[in-house]
């Protein structure tokens, strides 16, 4: 039997390495840091790292193993897509630009309240014992830790991803280089007032945890895309030709983010796997497994985030930015390129 660590303190998850140099932009003190050699060590991964690599080899040892999805499921048409966002910057519209930035900070901003998420005693859902798993330590470290990575700890001026963000933001394109924009209410599923139960087998609040980490996980994929297109944009030599440098250390802080996400990724991914191996008690007294309850929802989860939701969010954007171009006084010209440059095989619908 192995004699890898099971169970961890929540100041072990919570530990950072010991950084060779803080991670600072200007002023502004980033969460994180820098080790000996200069590369980017993301935070509270001291003893949260050792943890999820043993979680993960037992998990394996039981027969079981992550959760299998990855952002791929989410490939597909975007609006904009690099080139139309390119084609825009080039030609001065910056502003869809900013804005995307900027609700894509206020966005990870939101993510702190995972710190706080009410959470359900586990251990009336799942027959065996957790203790030594990481859905076990969800409640003592784990969600805290993903949460402050989003939101940062401003109590002590120390920035998350939401800071990050917007420092690549200014580094970019300047300090208010356009007025502060708020996301886009959220595109919710059809499911009338009331959502219909997935999982009527278990208490509700167990399947509104599940269902929670399953969305989780899916807005870190929809994320990932998001964060590659944008590097993409921001390292093309021939646009922000009078902050280039300033654009290149942007790409960079959105490659830290996407290092911290990682474990986010991971961490999801066992959570899930960890449930699927697992025996779950029933409303009626009896017994089901996790992967006859998780799986189905998943399933229907994946038709909405891939064949459903997409086409909404793109013909909103679509129309929100074609009033954006419009505006310009070329915008009529710019538009047809825009057009011209849409995804293969994609179509708007409100086009």
């Amino acid at each position: 039997m192995s004699d890898r660590q099971l169970t961890f303190t929540e100041s072990e998850l919570l530990s950072d390495h010991d950084y060779a140099a803080p991670h600072a932009v200007g002023d502004q003190r980033l969460h994180g840091g820098f080790d000996a050699d200069g590369n980017y060590v993301p935070p509270r991964s001291q003893g949260r790292r050792v943890a999820i690599d043993n979680w993960t080899a037992a998990l394996r040892e039981r027969g079981g193993d992550l959760f299998e999805a990855d952002s791929s499921l989410l490939s597909g048409p975007r609006v904009p897509n690099v080139e139309q966002q390119r084609l825009l910057i080039d030609n001065g519209i910056t502003r869809p630009f900013w804005n995307g930035l900027t609700i894509t900070g206020k966005i990870e901003g939101r993510g702190r309240m995972i710190a706080q998420i009410p959470l359900p005693n586990l251990g009336s859902l799942v027959v065996e014992d957790i203790g030594g798993m990481a859905i076990g330590h969800l409640g003592k470290g784990l969600l805290t830790a993903h949460g402050i990575d989003e939101g940062g700890e401003p109590d002590k001026g120390i920035g998350g991803h939401d800071v990050m963000w917007f420092v690549a933001r200014d580094l970019a394109l300047g300090a208010d280089a356009h007025p502060d924009v708020e996301p886009p209410g959220n595109i919710a599923r059809p499911d009338g007032e009331k959502p219909a139960r997935r999982m009527p087998e278990i208490e509700l609040p167990y399947e509104m945890l599940l269902g929670f980490l399953m969305n989780l996980l899916l807005i870190e994929f929809r994320a990932e895309i998001g964060f590659a297109s944008t590097q993409n944009v921001l390292r093309t030599p021939t646009l922000f030709t009078d902050r280039r440098a300033e654009a290149e250390e942007a790409a960079e802080i959105v490659e830290r983010i996407r290092t911290d996400e990682r474990i986010h990724v991971e961490s999801l991914r066992l959570y899930l796997g960890e449930f699927r191996s697992l025996t779950f008690k029933t409303v009626d007294g009896g017994e089901v497994s996790g992967a006859d309850l998780i799986d189905p929802f998943w399933k229907g989860l994946i038709h909405w985030a891939t064949v459903e939701q997409p086409r909404i969010a793109a013909e909103n954007t679509y129309q929100a930015l074609k009033g954006q171009i419009l505006e310009d006084a070329d915008g009529e010209r710019i538009l047809q390129d825009f057009d011209a440059l849409a995804d293969p095989g994609y179509s708007l619908a409100a086009g």
